[in-house]
């Protein structure tokens, strides 16, 4: 249970070892995120030797982050299996571990996002009525909550249409608390939008979708199929497909903000006049570099598993390392574990023991490292 330390405040657990840049930065990302959340104590994972020297040059975070030492560390070469083998002792077991047994609400690493799923799954096991889990991230997008949600972009690169109209009551139950969207709109990403385009599996979940809104129950609008354009559009809140479609979308759209960020760098740094006109739009570039800046939308919810977990970006600075555990401090504070628990329940078939689907099952994929 939760310490009387961290007792009517919202805890998260953090694996400190897991990023490219090391615990120091997860550290500074600490302090940024307790800056904007007084009731946020963080359980924090990793080697007490490298760790502790750290902790003690914030002197904002005393009081307010336990530090409990974990020898071993997941790398990113890690196979997913061998973690779930012989995993016990690492930083990230310990952060999920944590969230297992009630200490923490929601946990957060930077680690090899294969080996964090198969963790995951093998230490919170899947949600009642959950074949697939999903990885769920926002998306710029000209909607009202100027943020789409679209899954999966990485947990399985396989989904039959079953996942898919998985996905979209997740992904609706996502959008409706990160985003206060009553009713979200949902879209079955496609190679195009008439009906008879696509792979036999969309065609059905289309079939199913289109069936469950129309019988009154779902909770939420279905837009049919959308195509690569219509991601940041405001024609839809919630775009679904498969892990391995949904992982290229994502790293093709984190490569394009960058590049057209480096566009406006050498546009407005090419010559005196350049220079000039730069100055004249620093507002209006601070509030572009803000808009499409992915530091401060990092993290992937990991959905369907009994416990939330968020992954954070692996090379993630301190913003982003921010941005993540915020994100798992508003999930925590929502409850939404519990939400999405009861969302999925009510769409489960009837009888079906899925407390039996264990961390076993063929069905998962978490093998890859997408989030990276």
């Amino acid at each position: 249970m939760v310490s009387s330390q961290a007792r009517g405040s919202i805890v998260i657990s953090v694996d400190a070892m897991g990023g490219d840049r090391g615990p120091a930065t997860v550290v500074a990302g600490l302090v940024l995120a307790m800056r904007e959340h007084s009731d946020l104590h963080v359980i924090l994972h990793g080697d007490e030797a490298q760790i502790a020297p750290v902790l003690a040059r914030e002197p904002a975070l005393k009081g307010r982050v336990t530090l409990r030492h974990a020898e071993r560390i997941v790398t990113m070469e890690d196979k997913p299996s061998q973690v779930m083998r012989h995993g016990q002792g690492t930083s990230m077991w310990a952060a999920i571990d944590s969230v297992k047994d009630g200490a923490a609400t929601v946990a957060v690493s930077c680690g090899n996002t294969g080996a964090l799923m198969a963790v995951s799954m093998l230490r919170l096991r899947k949600l009642p009525g959950v074949n697939r889990p999903a990885i769920a991230c926002f998306w710029p997008s000209r909607s009202e909550a100027g943020w789409s949600v679209m899954l999966d972009v990485g947990a399985d690169i396989k989904a039959d249409a079953e996942d898919l109209v998985q996905y979209a009551v997740m992904g609706a139950a996502y959008a409706s608390n990160a985003l206060a969207l009553e009713r979200p709109k949902v879209g079955l990403l496609n190679v195009g939008t008439e009906e008879h385009k696509g792979r036999t599996e969309l065609k059905e979940a289309h079939e199913l979708l289109t069936a469950l809104v129309a019988g009154g129950q779902a909770g939420f609008d279905y837009a049919g199929f959308v195509e690569g354009s219509d991601l940041p559009s405001a024609r839809v809140n919630v775009i679904v497909t498969d892990g391995f479609t949904g992982n290229i979308a994502l790293k093709t759209g984190e490569g394009t903000a960058k590049l057209v960020g480096d566009f406006l760098r050498e546009a407005f740094t090419a010559g005196i006049l350049s220079r000039f006109a730069a100055l004249l739009a620093l507002n209006s570039l601070k509030r572009l570099q803000k808009r499409i800046d992915p530091r401060r939308v990092n993290g992937g919810v990991f959905l369907g598993l009994n416990g939330a977990v968020v992954k954070s970006h692996g090379s993630a600075d301190a913003t982003g390392v921010s941005a993540a555990v915020g994100l798992a401090y508003r999930l925590a504070r929502s409850e939404f574990t519990q939400r999405l628990a009861a969302r999925v329940a009510s769409f489960a078939p009837a009888g079906q023991d899925a407390a039996a689907v264990g961390p076993a099952d063929t069905k998962t994929g978490a093998g890859s490292d997408p989030a990276r």
